[in-house]
């Protein structure tokens, strides 16, 4: 027979009397329903959260027929507030004022990581589908259902796993399969907001190793760390952080005994820091076998264009004398460290060896080829960088540079950069806040520059020069692009406004490409920096390039004494130099020139202006290049301080 609440449904033309007599009679089984439901789902470990909305349901009844007057009850509001990675409040879902609800259709798209599920049994969904019963109703034999288990409540649960606004459509069915009367489709919204970004804590990729390595020698420690914001650094000996060691290597440029023991790194960000494993570095004495010298700089291949000058350094421990020899072969006169030939020429390429001599024995170099080479593309100086703390008065940071070059005609291209806030980015601390930058020739202002304001001819420049970017367009790092500079000899100076002080970079490229350059054009022939020298990080320290296709010899000087002449007050009493590789490798090291005739002669003749003394500190090196990155470092040889000038020059 037909259910009471599928004749009220079909047979709606009954007169209003008969309708509620048939109302009344559907409310007795409705209520044995949700009185049924409750006590199913009162041994749920949902059924806390949903007993309270059956309950409100089944006091109404089944008043109308399920299209009709149907609303949609929920244990939590639509719409749901969630998180991405937070499990959500589990949602019970019904449809009130109806008879009993035997299926869902459900429609829209549900959040990533939630699930739809019926307490009382049947599929769960995780997307569009039917939520249905475990085992479905039976033909009555009039067109109806009757048995099976039922879809009443349904529960919303999970943890979000994608940010977005989701809508899912619920339509409520009376029967399994989709049958039977039909509700309203009603929506439930999820808005899942993203999971806040708190950083990711740093980790190491690269830790530093165990190292042996006999007194005096060099010793470099290496480590890398990865998380978000990138870490800082902090070098540990012993468990004592090293003062000034914040980069990612750390360096002994002399290892002694009391530098043996244990090396840590520790990275830190805004999410935490790690320290890295211990790393044992081991000192060992050195073994004296012989007094016989002991090569501490080897000669190196180089390849010019004829008619360059060249010199090829070498050094050695012990006192010894020099002889150079090329091909096996002595050369007459060639006795001193550094041998200098020039105007090279083809009859000059060949092996050349340098032989160290004291009362313990002789001892000879590695061999160095010197080649002779065709190219326009030359040999010369690129690029100047100098990074100094930044003073007041006398001890602003000074820059010097000459545009000229024999034969040469026409003007140059340079970019000068006056760099203090971008620093932060690199960790350096202590940055000068806001650098201002005045070209000058002479005492006359040329160009001048307070923050460089974002200008897309700097932008442009930077990457030609192939300079690492300015940190925003609003950053207060100064810079000037001058297309036409006249040869002449200038200087840039870096001061702080309103007397600021800090760590700062000065830069000057030469932008001249290599595919216009030629031998008339004009380049940089000389390039000088006068800051005070520090110690740990606040040294002296100057790079430069070589460009070109062919090594260009250079001649550098270290000036301390040598600027009482001039009434420079502070002077740093005993400058060394030392020449590096980009690698940080040290080429050779100089702490004393010793009044070499060399040195007095190359200065001459690159116009530099004379060292009075012979027995001063004052270091100085002459050497042949190849193209590449170069660095030299100026310190007080004793951990001393004060004023010091370094000097580049190109050697024709």
């Amino acid at each position: 027979m037909k259910t009471i609440a599928q004749l009220s449904h079909r047979f709606s033309w009954i007169n209003p009397a008969a309708a509620a007599l048939i109302t009344l009679l559907q409310r007795s089984p409705a209520v044995r329903f949700f009185v049924a439901t409750d006590e199913l789902v009162a041994v749920s470990p949902i059924g806390a959260v949903l007993k309270s909305a059956l309950a409100a349901a089944a006091t109404l009844g089944a008043y109308d027929t399920l299209a009709g007057a149907t609303v949609l009850s929920t244990t939590q509001p639509s719409p749901l507030s969630a998180k991405v990675g937070v499990p959500i409040t589990p949602v019970g879902i019904t449809v009130t004022n109806t008879i009993n609800i035997g299926s869902w259709k459900v429609a829209g798209s549900l959040p990533p990581g939630l699930v739809l599920s019926a307490v009382e049994g049947g599929n769960t969904l995780t997307g569009p589908g039917l939520l249905d019963a475990t085992t479905p109703g039976m033909d009555d034999g009039y067109g109806g259902m009757t048995g099976g288990n039922t879809a009443t409540t349904p529960v919303l649960t999970g943890t979000p796993t994608a940010a977005g606004s989701y809508t899912v459509n619920l339509t409520a069915y009376e029967f399994g399969g989709a049958t039977g009367l039909v509700a309203n489709t009603f929506p439930f919204s999820v808005v899942v907001a993203a999971a806040a970004d708190t950083g990711t804590a740093p980790s190491f990729t690269t830790t530093p190793q165990n190292q042996t390595v006999t007194a005096g020698a060099g010793v470099t420690f290496t480590a890398a760390a990865g998380g978000s914001p990138a870490p800082t650094y902090q070098w540990n000996f012993n468990g004592t952080p090293i003062a000034g060691a914040t980069n990612a290597t750390y360096s002994i440029a002399s290892a002694q005994s009391s530098s043996a023991g244990s090396y840590t790194v520790t990275a830190t960000n805004s999410a935490g820091s790690v320290t890295s494993a211990a790393s044992v570095l081991t000192v060992n004495p050195v073994v004296v076998v012989s007094n016989a010298p002991a090569f501490t700089t080897q000669p190196f291949a180089v390849a010019v264009v004829s008619g360059s000058t060249v010199a090829l350094t070498a050094a050695a421990s012990g006192s010894p004398s020099y002889q150079w020899a090329k091909n096996g072969t002595a050369i007459p006169g060639a006795t001193h460290a550094t041998f200098l030939l020039n105007g090279a020429t083809s009859a000059n390429a060949g092996n050349y060896t340098c032989t160290a001599t004291n009362s313990g024995g002789s001892t000879a170099s590695n061999a160095a080829a010197l080649s002779i080479i065709a190219t326009t593309d030359l040999g010369r100086l690129t690029s100047l960088s100098t990074r100094a703390v930044v003073g007041t008065g006398s001890d602003v940071l000074i820059v010097g540079f000459v545009v000229s070059g024999a034969g040469t005609t026409g003007t140059k291209p340079l970019l000068i950069r006056g760099t203090g806030p971008t620093l932060a980015s690199f960790g350096v601390s202590g940055v000068l806040a806001d650098p201002m930058l005045t070209l000058f020739q002479g005492s006359t202002t040329v160009a001048a520059n307070d923050n460089w304001g974002g200008d897309s001819q700097i932008t442009a420049q930077d990457a030609a020069a192939q300079a690492f970017p300015l940190a925003s367009a609003s950053s207060l790092d100064s810079a000037l692009y001058i297309s036409n500079l006249a040869p002449n000899l200038y200087s840039a100076v870096i001061a702080g406004n309103n007397n600021g002080t800090g760590v700062a970079l000065a830069e000057v490229y030469d932008l001249t490409s290599s595919a216009s350059y030629t031998p008339t054009t004009p380049r940089l022939t000389a390039l000088s920096t006068r800051v005070r020298v520090g110690t740990g990080d606040n040294i002296l320290i100057v790079g430069f390039a070589i460009g070109g296709s062919s090594a260009k010899t250079v001649l550098i000087r270290a000036s301390g004494p040598a600027l009482d002449q001039f009434g420079v007050p502070s002077t740093l009493p005993d400058p060394t130099l030392t020449l590096y590789r980009s690698d940080s490798t040290a080429i050779v090291i100089n702490n004393g020139w010793a009044g070499d005739p060399q040195i007095v002669s190359t200065a001459a003749s690159v116009q530099a202006f004379p060292w009075t003394s012979a027995s001063s500190k004052d270091s100085a090196l002459l050497i042949t290049l190849p193209p590449g990155l170069y660095s030299a470092g100026v310190a007080g040889s004793s951990g001393d301080t004060g004023v010091a000038l370094v000097e580049v020059y190109e050697v024709p």
